[in-house]
């Protein structure tokens, strides 16, 4: 910072600059602001005025730049240029971008534009990396570096690597990074603009790819639309494609607009579609192995173009892609196996020349026929199946109805194995609705009022088979034949089985307490014996109601050996109904003549009397016969008789306790002398009793106290003879477990001594063993010292020479000590080998010298 000293604003104003520092000064005069740079020390006058306190110099450091606004205008040595007042001339409006230099002031007019970007008014170069780019667009007509005119609106592509100066002519559209492409994929581009490349013209709109694998800019004339992937193709998977535009392809096909190919693995392993190609989707492959086929609808010709409307069968075994066009409604179907008993009903659909048993038949469209198994068949595409037919088992019991197509004519087929011929069907037998109920009801009939809640749980009918009706034992069936128009009656048990025009008569009956019409329906007429009940009300002739229930016995009575008298059987619609009306009406025409107390006491002979009446002898018959259909009443049972006035009720009930009551007390009186009576027989009978088991326990005491003495006896000479014989038994024991751990302590101290001596012996062995080696390793120490030393000596002597050993002898003894340390002896022994040696003064000698 610079130092400031001043007295006030308008007094003397000294300012000190330091290196690199700069103040504008403004001549209040002459209006002139001029810059003052340092190192100096300025004074300010009166008629100055310092506008901001002293500001340092831009310095832009290597690889900087910074943008000064309305920048001042410079000749050609570089010096500001000033007016006719002496001010700095500036280019009002115009922006200048500054670079590396020495450190530079404002001119007064100039300011530091601060950068957008970074906030800072000086900033870094900006550093283009490899496969990266500057979108530059021209705001202004002017030259380049390299001399190349550039007008408003151009547009080029500073790429990497390199550093871009920025110029005010130039701004920067966009950062450019290259698109990787890699293997199997490719760059789709669209261009902006109408221009070449590569000797290649573009015009506006226009797209294609680039396949290059590699690092792409594009340039500012193209747009990247996108990365397209290339399909990968197998022999499992086609390309389903189709053209947007009439092009010729990358096979060097020409594909007119709206054609669909495939691509397969035989025409490549991968493609990337074009621009003008369309994905419609994968298309897989169809596989079919020895046993299945299929029908391909519009097939396609050599040419690859579908033939429409025509079919074609393909057979396995074989694989192929479905071409775009065709198309299997039907899917992969297996080959129809036929066995022995199963058979195709087939019709033509047009006309052709078919194959049957080796010889040709025509075949009109409409014609129908059978294959017979066992054997296999592929319908051709003229050809469909309608049916698969087998062969119908059929038990004795079973059956269906067969209509032939051509006659009209319905059949029964019961009891045997039956194929349908081609012009049979199975024809369906509807019956009435209450039929198709009484069949599902267990034996055939069904109660309106209690089973009306009740479902069946049986499945519906199959109305193709035989109706078959099981009639239970004692039971009769009637059948009526519309056609022949005369009925037939099946008695139980048995089985119905009904013909096509044949139906079942249903009976209804009355039911219900008291009866009601059509309550019971049924398909077969019990013939008994059986019985009904019925409620009837009648009045005496002393006017007492009374509501009798009356329970009847009856059977039907008909010649089996005679059918001309089974159809009588059915001639009355409702045997119930009418047979409870006659019963009830005979009973209340003789109730009606008797008085109250005489029909209460006599009420079962009077019914039965009115019901079944009366022979010559004036007793009462046994049965009621109906002539008109054979039904016999053999038995009559009152099971209830009740009041229906109050009063009547209250009087009968009245007489009815009073019998009861009698009758009771008589009941009391005689259980109550039953009962004393067997109390005196009770008691007699426990005083013998007690007198008796006395007597028995007595003697049974005295053989007690017998036995009782005689077990004292016998106890105390057990006991006695017991212990004598413990003693001597433990006696015994004693003694030989004393000889037994005898011989076991003198078993252990042998297996001790031994055990002692074994070890002792097994010591003084490895002792002398181990000595023996140790000898041995010593000798063998020796041995080697031994030798040792006798190579040493010897490689010493041939080292030392004969000559040397020769003069060392001849030496003096000084010579010789110093030969001798030399060679690191510290004594030595030289002769000849014949003069004598005095050896104990020699030993003293090398003795005495240690």
């Amino acid at each position: 910072m610079c130092q400031f000293f001043f007295e006030t604003m308008d007094g003397a104003y000294i300012i000190r600059l330091k290196p690199n520092q700069y103040v504008h000064i403004l001549n209040n005069n002459t209006n002139v602001t001029r810059l003052l740079v340092g190192p100096t020390t300025f004074t300010r006058q009166d008629h100055e005025k310092i506008l901001f306190e002293p500001k340092s110099c831009i310095n832009i450091p290597p690889r900087h730049y910074c943008c000064i606004r309305n920048p001042v205008i410079v000749d050609a040595d570089g010096r500001p240029m000033t007016d006719a007042s002496g001010s700095i001339k500036v280019r009002l409006g115009e922006e200048e971008y500054r670079f590396e230099q020495d450190p530079f002031p404002l001119y007064p007019g100039e300011e530091v534009v601060v950068d957008r970007e970074s906030g800072n008014t000086i900033t870094r170069l900006k550093v283009i990396e490899k496969n990266c780019a500057l979108h530059l667009r021209a705001t202004r007509d002017f030259k380049d570096a390299h001399g190349v005119a550039q007008k408003a609106g151009d547009e080029w592509l500073f790429e990497g690597p390199g550093t871009y100066a920025p110029r005010v002519e130039v701004e920067i559209v966009e950062v450019i990074k290259a698109t990787i492409i890699k293997p199997n994929e490719a760059l789709r581009l669209r261009a902006r603009v109408d221009y070449t490349k590569n000797g290649v013209k573009r015009i506006v709109g226009e797209e294609w790819l680039v396949t290059d694998v590699g690092a792409y800019m594009p340039s500012v004339e193209e747009t990247v639309v996108g990365t397209v992937k290339a399909s990968i193709l197998t022999e499992k998977i086609a390309l389903h494609l189709e053209s947007t535009k009439t092009f010729i392809d990358v096979f060097g096909k020409e594909r007119r607009a709206g054609d669909q190919w495939l691509v397969t693995i035989k025409d490549a392993s991968t493609h990337v579609p074009n621009v003008y190609e369309r994905v419609i989707g994968a298309v897989p492959i169809t596989t079919m192995n020895t046993r299945q086929y299929c029908v391909v609808h519009n097939p396609v010709d050599k040419d690859l173009r579908p033939v429409l409307g025509a079919k074609e069968v393909r057979k396995g075994e074989g694989s192929f892609f479905l071409h775009p066009g065709e198309s299997i409604p039907a899917g992969i179907e297996d080959v129809t196996v036929l066995g022995a008993d199963e058979a195709l009903l087939l019709r033509a659909a047009e006309p052709f020349q078919d194959v049957e048993n080796g010889k040709p038949i025509a075949r009109a469209a409409g014609d129908k026929w059978m294959i017979f198994g066992p054997g296999d068949y592929v319908p051709p595409v003229q050809v469909s199946i309608l049916e698969h037919r087998t062969a119908m088992a059929l038990d004795e019991n079973e059956g269906v109805y067969v209509r032939d197509q051509k006659t009209g004519k319905v059949r029964s087929i019961i009891g045997q194995s039956y194929m349908l011929s081609a012009t049979e069907v199975l024809w369906e037998k509807e019956l009435p609705e209450i039929v198709e109920e009484l069949l599902q009801c267990s034996h055939g009939s069904k109660h309106t009022i209690k089973d009306v809640k009740k479902e069946s749980s049986k499945t519906g009918r199959d109305k193709t088979r035989v109706v078959r009706f099981s009639v239970q034992h004692n039971a009769a069936c009637q059948i009526y034949d519309y056609k022949a128009r005369k009925p037939r009656i099946v008695f139980g048990p048995g089985v119905v089985m009904l013909g096509p025009d044949e139906q079942f008569t249903v009976i209804s009956l009355s039911g219900d307490k008291p009866k009601q019409p059509n309550v019971i329906k049924s398909l077969q007429l019990c013939l008994g014996p059986d019985f009904m009940t019925d409620i009837i009300t009648v009045e005496t002739t002393d006017h007492a109601r009374l509501s009798l229930k009356l329970s009847y016995n009856w059977s039907f009575h008909y010649d089996v050996a005679d059918p001309d008298t089974w159809p009588r059987l059915f001639s009355v619609p409702d045997f119930v109904g009418d047979t409870c009306k006659a019963v009830a009406s005979r009973v209340r025409g003789a109730i009606a003549a008797e008085l109250f107390d005489s029909f209460h006491k006599n009420s079962s002979r009077i019914i039965r009397a009115a019901v079944f009446g009366m022979d010559d002898s004036g007793k009462i018959k046994d049965s009621f016969i109906f002539n008109a259909n054979g039904l016999t009443i053999t038995n009559i049972d009152i099971q209830a008789v009740e009041p229906v006035d109050q009063k009547t009720r209250d009087s009968l009930m009245k007489s009815v306790q009073m019998a009861i009551e009698i009758v009771t007390k008589s009941q009391e009186a005689s259980a109550r002398h039953e009962a004393n009576r067997k109390e005196q027989e009770a008691k007699g009978r426990l005083e013998r009793q007690v007198i008796k088991d006395k007597a028995e326990a007595e003697s049974q005491r005295k053989e007690y106290l017998e036995l009782q003495a005689e077990t004292e006896a016998i106890e105390s000479a057990g006991t006695a003879k017991a212990e004598a014989k413990a003693q001597a038994e433990a006696a015994e024991i004693e003694c030989a477990s004393e000889v037994a751990q005898a011989k076991l302590k003198s078993e252990a101290l042998r297996i001790t001594a031994e055990a002692e001596l074994k070890s002792l012996r097994q010591k003084q062995e490895k002792e002398l063993e181990y000595q023996k080696k140790l000898n041995e390793l010593e000798l063998t120490k020796l041995k080697e010292l031994a030798e040792i030393e006798t190579s040493k000596f010897t490689s010493t002597v041939e080292s030392i020479g004969k000559d040397t050993i020769l003069a060392m002898a001849q030496a003096g003894p000084e010579m010789q000590a110093k030969l001798l340390e030399g060679l690191g002896l510290k004594g030595y022994l030289i002769t000849d080998g014949s003069s004598p040696i005095n050896l104990f003064n020699t030993a003293k000698g090398m003795i005495g010298g240690m």
